[in-house]
């Protein structure tokens, strides 16, 4: 006897107390995630919205027999009221590295068994050394993905207006009224992310990135002031489309972003180039890595897809697609060459070493960031 006709003979037990109690069993039938067993053969994922492969998923399906549900996000806010508020459903997210270690602090996720984790053997101890900034001894998270924050440039429009002698990876583009105010006409776009900008500003002014000090960050507001008047738009999404569109021709914003606006004006063979610079004085970077709830109804399986998604070609696969890579060193050999050779991807160890970790702020910084961010955005 299936499960819908069970519940069906025991709702007519039940006919007197319930108006509509075919009704309730509509609900109950259609709804499988909500009374989906702890042992039943299924994995609740949620994950970044545009950031995997075609065939990630059904590749882990046949080979677990595992049916996956995968929902998506476009906020890292989105992501933390759920875990926050718990019983999110889900048994595998991918927080960023500093929402994750504030995550980690609160308690709410599962330490790995990395014995059921074999793959883990193909990560770069150079990269995990970084992530171990937000997770002391690799303990909860796997990287996914991973990427910097830095400039992205319309290169063709840029040289015209600067010319060509400026340095594109110098923060000096972005911090220096001189420079920035000549863009204004092609358009400026900035990143929605106060942690993002604060800890760029904080770096430029010889200040840590993660500074606590109050003083640092009102410095940094006033450096941020200074080129307000310049900044075009606040987006965090849309200007990829908008430097493939040439309505903007300069961004601070996220590698793999660039690059694929890079790769979509090629396809439309626009006749500028659009390229992504790492600030050779360092820059922000972060992981979005896999984590486990400690409510996740499907643990075991939430590992298998761990393991699976570190298997080198499914890892490359992804970076294929999506421009962020992985910190899984055996991929690279998987991965197209354009994309296994581009710095802008794949940043030099010399370039890490100069990188910069976005670390979980304590909340009264939180607060204090969020409230001059405020005050940059309106400009008052």
């Amino acid at each position: 006897m299936n499960r819908c006709r069970a519940i069906s003979l025991l709702l007519n037990l039940f006919q007197s107390f319930f108006r509509r109690p075919q009704f309730l069993l509509g609900l109950i039938c259609v709804a499988p995630f909500a009374w989906a067993g702890p042992n039943e053969a299924r994995l609740n994922i949620y994950n970044w919205s545009d950031y995997i492969a075609k065939d990630t998923i059904a590749g882990f399906e046949k080979q677990a027999g595992i049916k996956v549900r995968y929902d998506v996000y476009d906020s890292a806010d989105t992501l933390q009221a759920k875990l926050l508020t718990g019983r999110s459903g889900y048994d595998v997210v991918t927080p960023t590295s500093n929402y994750a270690g504030r995550l980690r602090a609160a308690d709410i996720f599962e330490p790995l068994d990395k014995s059921k984790l074999p793959n883990l053997k193909h990560l770069d101890p150079q990269l995990m050394a970084i992530v171990a900034g937000a997770d002391p001894g690799n303990r909860y998270f796997v990287p996914w993905a991973y990427g910097t924050t830095g400039l992205g440039y319309n290169v063709t429009k840029v040289r015209q207006v600067l010319g060509a002698d400026v340095a594109l990876d110098s923060w000096d583009i972005l911090f220096k009224p001189e420079y920035v105010s000549k863009l204004k006409s092609c358009g400026v776009s900035m990143l929605d992310a106060p942690d993002q900008l604060f800890a760029a500003a904080l770096h430029y002014l010889g200040k840590a990135p993660d500074s606590t000090n109050p003083d640092d960050y009102r410095q940094a507001l006033q450096l941020l002031k200074r080129i307000r008047p310049y900044i075009t738009q606040f987006n965090s999404s849309g200007y990829i489309n908008d430097l493939v569109g040439g309505d903007i021709c300069f961004a601070f914003g996220w590698s793999g972003d660039v690059v694929i606006a890079g790769r979509r004006a090629r396809e439309a063979k626009k006749d500028y180039q659009i390229q992504y610079f790492i600030p050779q004085s360092g820059a922000p970077i972060w992981f979005d890595v896999m984590a486990i709830p400690k409510d996740a109804p499907h643990k075991e399986a939430a590992l298998k897809w761990i393991n699976y998604i570190e298997t080198p070609q499914v890892h490359a696969a992804i970076t294929n697609q999506v421009y962020y890579p992985s910190a899984n060193m055996l991929a690279k050999q998987y991965l197209d060459p354009l994309v296994a050779n581009d710095p802008a991807i794949y940043p030099s160890p010399e370039m890490i070493k100069k990188l910069f970790l976005l670390k979980p702020l304590p909340p009264e910084t939180a607060r204090l960031m969020t409230r001059l961010w405020t005050e940059f955005k309106t400009g008052f």
